[in-house]
């Protein structure tokens, strides 16, 4: 099998090179830096089977038309997300598509509780100040998290780990999920509302997929419902939340800290080098300058732990696809 990364970097080829090897898949392997869209579609070499992409590559219509006719036939998404592949134009199109639905759940809530207590107990500027030998401690002061109440959006694996992380610190958890999962409620955490959750949490975490009906669910009009003071954690997926609302909630207090390693338009920004760069981005800009903003770029999966999951469930959804024409991991085939 031939294979395309896109969006590749020097972390990907490290850990699908090492897996391919070791495990005996033995594809040739692919990779290109620049991220898919129509523009770099013609950059896949001829004879190509597999297109792998990550978060913000495009598999829009146009896209998978393009593939279609330079002769891919599979679609593998090395993340767990897939609101950026156009399913309706994939199956016309006699796609199969592949995704990796769990990679090391623990390493992506970490991240999610490492943005929490650094946000909240502002060690980010500490640490800054520390260098020029600034040990004043004016305007440092956090909350102490234990005996607060934090709201869980969405537990499924991911979900699960920041449920048990954040009841290990001694809170109550509360959640919100369509789908009652019994591990979350073995781990200490109650099912309620949205409504609830927002009127009772001092600290929210997302940990949800992307869909058109989700999208910006965390607006004014959730911002309204919340505590004032509630410290926000997103992890997911930028569309998620309202930037221009939750900025909005910031100015008004409503929102103490805002916690993101996703962001609605990081497509454009993210896994790139901009350092020489003017942004030309102006609701990004707002958001770094708000000193109540901790903001990174999209590591949360970023573990060695991760990183080999992932290069062995995508290799390994392509090879259940080649042997049996399905995979356990399909999103569409």
């Amino acid at each position: 099998m031939n294979i395309t990364l896109f969006s590749s970097k020097s972390y990907d080829k490290e850990f699908f090179d090492k897996v391919n090897v070791e495990s005996n898949f033995n594809y040739n392997i692919s990779y290109v830096e620049q991220r898919l869209d129509l523009s770099t579609v013609d950059l896949l070499e001829a004879g190509q089977d597999v297109v792998c992409i990550f978060v913000n590559d495009d598999a829009s219509r146009p896209v998978l038309e393009a593939l279609k006719a330079k002769g891919v036939k599979i679609v593998a998404l090395r993340c767990a997300g897939f609101n950026n592949v156009d399913l309706e134009a994939a199956k016309e199109l006699g796609f199969q598509v592949v995704r990796v639905p769990a990679y090391s759940p623990e390493s992506v809530a970490e991240h999610a509780a490492a943005l929490l207590f650094t946000l909240n107990r502002n060690t980010h500027k500490a640490y800054n100040r520390t260098k020029d030998a600034n040990f004043n401690l004016e305007n440092l002061t956090g909350i102490c998290l234990y005996g607060k109440t934090a709201g869980v959006i969405g537990t499924g694996k991911i979900g699960l780990a920041m449920i048990r992380i954040l009841r290990g610190l001694g809170m109550r958890v509360v959640c919100v999920d369509p789908y009652q999962n019994q591990a979350a409620i073995d781990a200490g955490a109650e099912y309620v509302d949205f409504d609830e959750l927002y009127k009772v949490s001092d600290v929210i975490s997302v940990h949800c997929p992307l869909f058109k009906e989700n999208t910006h669910f965390l607006n004014k009009e959730a911002f309204a419902k919340m505590k004032d003071g509630v410290i926000l954690i997103n992890s997911s997926r930028g569309g998620l939340l309202n930037t221009e609302d939750a900025l909005e909630a910031l100015a008004s207090g409503k929102l103490r800290g805002l916690g993101l390693d996703v962001y609605e338009y990081e497509s454009a920004l993210f896994f790139k080098d901009l350092s020489n760069e003017v942004l030309k981005d102006d609701l990004y800009t707002r958001l770094i300058m708000n000193p109540r903003v901790l903001l990174t770029g999209h590591q949360a999966f970023l573990t060695e732990e991760a990183l080999t999951s992932i290069s062995n469930t995508t290799l390994s959804n392509i090879k259940e696809v080649v042997e049996t024409g399905k995979a356990t991991n399909t999103v569409l085939n």
